[in-house]
């Protein structure tokens, strides 16, 4: 069985803490193709030893040099391409996130391998699904080259543990750094105001809000409270500055694929149809019954998301006593 590597890292993560669910869904796509191994910037703490091995790794290859925190994602590409040329894996699977693409970029530029980003799903060939043409079609690609370097979006997979658990084997590597990839240094970092909902490019469930919600997103708020979601956004509502950038849904802002999307609001656009067609169930809210959105929703309700969301967080909590 060809080996797949996953790229994790844990940089600052907290003693207690397990595998985050991206790092899960990355190791159950591996073990589905391959034999999945691990290549780990960071610390390997009791509790995320536990995770790999549940999660049916066997070997972890690990690095704790300051370079790969201090600098920009160049390290961390010369960590995966040292890796890769002792293991030879068929694959390298690397989160959907911005750092991620870039860290698969130059990997493919050191490998000379093809490179995938945003896909939801691997064959036994290693052919990737993607969504393209704003979710209008499902297609495959596959890299022609003897490793593959994919990107994939979070809760593309479900997570599950593996049915034989292994016991990993830890290598440490010393990487070799190119003089290039330390010309960018991290000169400080700050700490992002802690909001208790999850990341937008990581939640489960993902409660938007448009331009309908005229600069009010308090009942979005209060709904994706109620559900443990997270809070997104068209452009047009970050655009007003009724929410920050950070928060949009769309082409230009971030793509995410939850079991569970509810837009209020939010005529439902092409543009902001790309970054969120490939969610599982799509519930839409909005009081123009003729809205786009209406189009690929699983669910909608024509009405005011300002009496609809309301009675919606309501009955959430009620049920939940």
């Amino acid at each position: 069985m060809s080996a797949v590597l996953v790229f994790v890292d844990r940089h600052g993560a907290a003693a207690d803490a397990g595998l985050s669910a991206r790092t899960q869904e990355l190791l159950t796509l591996a073990r589905t193709v391959g034999e999945p191994v691990v290549a780990l910037a960071g610390p390997l703490f009791p509790a995320a030893r536990t995770g790999f091995g549940a999660a049916g790794v066997g070997r972890i290859y690990q690095s704790e040099q300051h370079e790969l925190f201090d600098y920009l994602a160049a390290p961390k590409a010369d960590f995966l391409a040292q890796v890769s040329g002792k293991h030879q894996p068929a694959a390298v699977l690397l989160e959907n996130s911005a750092e991620g693409k870039e860290i698969a970029a130059r990997l493919g530029i050191a490998l000379s391998a093809g490179v995938i980003c945003d896909a939801v799903g691997l064959d036994a060939g290693l052919g990737a699904q993607k969504s393209v043409l704003a979710g209008s079609y499902t297609v495959t690609c596959r890299a022609t080259t003897a490793i593959s370097i994919i990107t994939v979006k979070s809760n593309s997979v479900h997570a599950e543990t593996a049915a034989d658990p292994a016991e990993p084997v830890v290598e440490a590597v010393s990487v070799s750094f190119g003089a290039a990839s330390l010309t960018a240094k991290i000169t400080e970092r700050s700490a992002k105001p802690a909001s208790g909902r999850p990341e937008l490019g990581e939640a489960r469930i993902v409660v938007a809000g448009g331009r309908g919600v005229d600069g009010n997103f308090g009942p979005v708020e209060e709904l994706a409270d109620a559900l443990g979601a997270a809070v997104g956004a068209s452009r047009a509502a970050t655009d007003a500055g009724w929410i920050e950038h950070s928060a949009q849904v769309g082409q230009t802002g971030k793509t995410v694929s939850p079991q569970l999307y509810i837009s209020a609001g939010i005529s439902g656009a092409i543009q902001q149809k790309a970054g969120m067609q490939t969610s599982k169930v799509i519930v839409a809210v909005n009081r123009d019954g003729e809205s786009p959105i209406f189009e690929i929703a699983d669910f909608g309700v024509i009405g005011d998301l300002f009496t609809v969301l309301p009675q919606a967080t309501a009955e959430i909590k009620r049920r939940r006593g």
